[in-house]
């Protein structure tokens, strides 16, 4: 990177917040996406970390005039390589961000700075005791702002939605550097395009994310667990629907492949408590009194019956219980560098078995081998792939290709919950046509006139 450029950041934000010593420049390189699937980064970087919307403002004019392409950085949890830089790249951190301006117990609101991550926010409204955020759409450490550019998701959407459902209002530094602010208390507004959902989701490309408004919920005090094993996935799916359409809505409904229970189990050193079956669900509900509860469990284990369920368990609140969301939530992490990828794919729920299915027989065709976790209650299924290489060959894309035309022809989306970034760009065109592929350039031109925030990421 210039000198000259490295100075002027340094005049911007202060000299002890500007880095570009390649040592500590590598821990702002790469985000959590798959070693196989990332794009390498470029090491030509200079990062900075502001701490006023004033000075990414005049940090996005720098790199305007300079013709330098800028990215931001929140927790680097990703995992779709959106905050990898891929060019010479000023990288704005944005770790300086960690204020909690304002908690609005009357209109149900919290704003925070950004940078501020789901761990600190949520302990800063369990010391009130009185509202929560409902949602855990990432890991602990990832940031708030993060989290509202990628609309990322999470298992309790099928109670409670992804971010977008939350959002109530943001800040935005354009990528000209203009100071916007989006959205807000209200719980009606019809005025205009609604640019703030049109922010959400941009993964970097269109503003930098400074503030955000979330909506808050009364507490729910009591919460349960219920596990039911079925013989096939498309009884398991059965008795999703069947939950549903009796007005159940559970706060999660998760489903595993017995494979995938057992090696996670094993993994953390715990066992499964499941023996019959070989399609696993895992329902998570929440009820203002332990009769509601209680109630809810015994109707979603009625409802399993009905559907096939060739066994079923309702664990004692307590260790027994933690370890089951232990497993269920280590299913990610057990796999380790086994993992080629973890697809990200989501079709209308009803329709998972049919999807499965079709999975199989194509990993079939190409010596893969696909373990199944997904969110049974949205459709989001995340299909861990397996290659007989320890390297991605050709063959990978053409069995990815077939893989994501698959879901568009069910009726889903090349990713629910994780986003496009840089490793599935270039699939776009699996799922779009050639007019809304131009429509979504044209939207980034026109915020991006020319094309310094995050170039090569989210459109095709």
């Amino acid at each position: 990177m210039k000198a000259d450029i490295t100075a002027r950041l340094e005049e911007i934000a202060g000299r002890e917040f500007v880095v570009y010593d390649q040592g500590h420049i590598e821990d702002y390189l790469y985000d959590e996406t798959e070693r196989r699937l990332r794009p390498p980064a470029c090491r030509d970087c200079v990062v900075v970390k502001p701490g006023k919307p004033e000075e990414i403002s005049e940090i996005l004019k720098l790199a305007n005039s300079e013709n330098i392409t800028a990215v931001v950085r929140g927790g680097g949890t990703g995992l779709c390589g959106a905050a990898i830089p891929v060019r010479p790249s000023i990288i704005i951190s944005m770790e300086r961000f960690k204020k909690i301006l304002e908690y609005d117990d009357k209109n149900f609101v919290i704003t925070v700075e950004a940078g501020v991550t789901l761990r600190e926010m949520n302990e800063f409204l369990q010391e009130r005791n009185v509202l929560y955020f409902p949602c855990h759409p990432g890991g602990a450490e990832a940031q708030v702002g993060g989290l509202a550019m990628e609309n990322a998701g999470d298992p309790r959407a099928v109670k409670h939605g992804v971010m977008r459902n939350h959002i109530k209002g943001l800040e935005v530094v354009t990528p000209t550097g203009a100071l916007i602010r989006l959205g807000g208390k209200l719980r009606k507004n019809n005025a205009g395009y609604d640019l703030m959902q049109l922010m959400i989701g941009s993964e970097g490309t269109l503003g930098v994310v400074t503030k955000v408004m979330l909506r808050l919920y009364p507490k729910t005090k009591y919460s349960g667990v219920l596990l039911a094993s079925f013989d096939t996935c498309g009884r398991a799916a059965d008795a999703v629907t069947r939950t549903l359409k009796r007005g159940i809505v559970p706060l999660s409904i998760e489903y595993l492949n017995r494979s995938v229970a057992l090696r996670t189990a094993e993994y953390v050193g715990e066992r499964w408590p499941l023996e019959k079956g070989r399609s696993d669900l895992l329902f998570i509900a929440e009820e203002d009194s332990e009769e509601g509860l209680f109630d809810v469990q015994k109707a979603i284990e009625e409802i399993c019956s009905e559907a096939g369920a060739v066994e079923s368990l309702v664990p004692e609140a307590g260790r027994d219980q933690s370890v089951i969301l232990t497993i269920c939530d280590s299913a990610y992490g057990a796999f380790g560098e086994d993992l080629t990828d973890s697809m990200d794919i989501a079709v209308p729920p009803a329709d998972i078995p049919r999807l499965i299915s079709g999975l199989e027989q194509i990993a079939e065709r190409y010596g893969a081998a696909i373990d199944t976790v997904g969110h049974m209650g949205d459709g989001n299924v995340h299909s861990n792939v397996y290659l007989a290489e320890k390297d991605i060959d050709d063959y990978y894309e053409d069995l990815k290709r077939e893989l994501y035309a698959l879901t568009v022809r069910i009726g889903g989306t090349i990713t629910g919950e994780y986003g496009i970034g840089k490793i599935r760009r270039d699939s776009l065109p699996v799922q779009y046509d050639s007019t809304q592929l131009r429509l979504m350039r044209g939207i980034k031109e026109l915020f991006d006139p020319n094309g310094i925030l995050n170039p090569d990421t989210a459109i095709y």
